[in-house]
């Protein structure tokens, strides 16, 4: 490990509590459990019914005790921590992670779900909400062979090693039916999965290779050569920040396109829908029928707001985008966001670590973020004129 003896000596409480908590935490993969399990055939369905019947989800059975696993979250001795800043700090992890074990543990019963889900992501404000569709009222470019979707999962498979050639860490992966994005990294188990059956463009090849790789999979190996094992298990609500990152990883990387962006708009509206208590059909028409989006990307969106009963998460995208830009424009370091599983707001928490040695370098970079591959002016616009 990176860390040395004497350091731990200094902070023995600190290190045992974080070592106690990465032992707790290795199964609470919120998304592990929130994808459906039935996605494909819940679709034909959906469309042989004209759109007219909600799916029927159904999910994985969760393989741990969420009732012990809560107990022993709230039996640790978070006062013997000496540092204040840290027992602070750690005291805030430990409600975040009860929180997504509530969530874990309510997928598939509804409102029940959805509330547990506000507590841990929120919902899009009236701003969010002006934002998205703000990035709608402009008009897509004119049709590129780049977002023509030609490649297989296994094609795709071959162009994320060659994109991996440049780092040293070992990874998985993995094909799956069961996932409703076209590739998601697993952090726990250092894995790749791509959605076996999709069709992917050489745009979106570039889009994964730098947000699922040069920054999900960065961060992961970075927590993981960090002392203290909460950078790999993440921070308190580190999702707006890690999905900020990766966006704006697609956006240095040049791969970003007014698609894409727009992608995440609709992503705001539709989680903004569960908030005004429209059920699947409802939001699938919204997107569908109102904003003339085609219906597989209609279906895609509808899926990932409507799983596990209301999941809310995917607003953050593009306030996390908005965020990390930002903050890029005034600080132009994104390294330390690097870290791990970090979040923009403990960025302090960071460096007083750093301080005290009980955070290191980061091993990993992301070579995106060296300079700005985008010319693109119409994005440049929009994210300097986002609320």
């Amino acid at each position: 490990m990176p860390h040395t003896q004497a350091v731990i000596d200094a902070h023995p409480n600190l290190f045992k509590i974080d070592f106690n908590l990465n032992q707790l935490v290795k199964k609470i993969e919120l998304l592990n459990y929130v994808n459906p399990i039935n996605i494909e055939q819940e679709k034909r369905n959906f469309f042989a019914s004209k759109y007219n019947v909600n799916p029927n989800f159904k999910y994985r059975k969760i393989d741990f005790n969420a009732h012990k696993l809560q107990q022993e979250l709230f039996s640790q001795k978070i006062d013997t921590i000496n540092d204040e800043a840290s027992r602070a700090f750690y005291r805030d992890v430990i409600y975040d992670y009860s929180g997504l074990v509530q969530c874990i543990e309510t997928i598939g019963q509804g409102r029940k779900f959805y509330f547990n889900v506000l507590k841990s992501f929120g919902t899009p404000t009236e701003k969010d909400v002006e934002n998205a569709q703000f990035i709608l009222h402009y008009k897509d470019a004119e049709y590129d062979s780049e977002l023509f979707p030609v490649f297989s999962a296994e094609e795709a498979a071959d162009y994320f090693m060659e994109f991996t050639k440049r780092y040293d860490f070992q990874f998985t992966i993995r094909y799956s039916t069961k996932i409703s994005a076209a590739a998601m990294v697993v952090n726990n188990t250092q894995t790749l999965i791509l959605k076996k059956n999709h069709r992917y463009s050489a745009n979106q090849l570039k889009v994964l290779a730098n947000h699922e790789i040069g920054v999900h999979l960065v961060t992961t190996f970075n927590g993981l050569n960090q002392p203290l094992q909460i950078f790999h298990n993440g921070f308190p609500n580190n999702v707006e920040t890690q999905e900020g990152l990766a966006v704006f990883s697609e956006y240095m990387s040049g791969c970003l396109t007014l698609h894409r962006l727009k992608e995440l708009a609709y992503r705001v509206l539709a989680a903004d829908s569960l908030r005004k208590g429209f059920n699947f059909c409802d939001t699938f028409d919204l997107l569908h029928n109102q904003y003339k989006l085609n219906r597989e990307e209609s279906y895609n969106i509808s899926l990932r707001a409507h799983r596990g009963g209301g999941f809310t998460k995917d607003y953050m995208y593009l306030t996390g985008l908005k965020k990390i830009y930002d903050y890029y424009q005034s600080k132009g370091d994104l390294d330390p966001l690097m870290a791990g599983k970090v979040t923009l707001e403990h960025k302090n928490m960071i460096d007083h670590w750093k301080s005290m040695e009980l955070a290191t370098s980061n091993t990993y970079k992301n070579f995106a973020f060296d300079t700005v591959e985008n010319d693109n002016e119409t994005l440049n616009f929009i994210l300097q004129n986002l609320k």
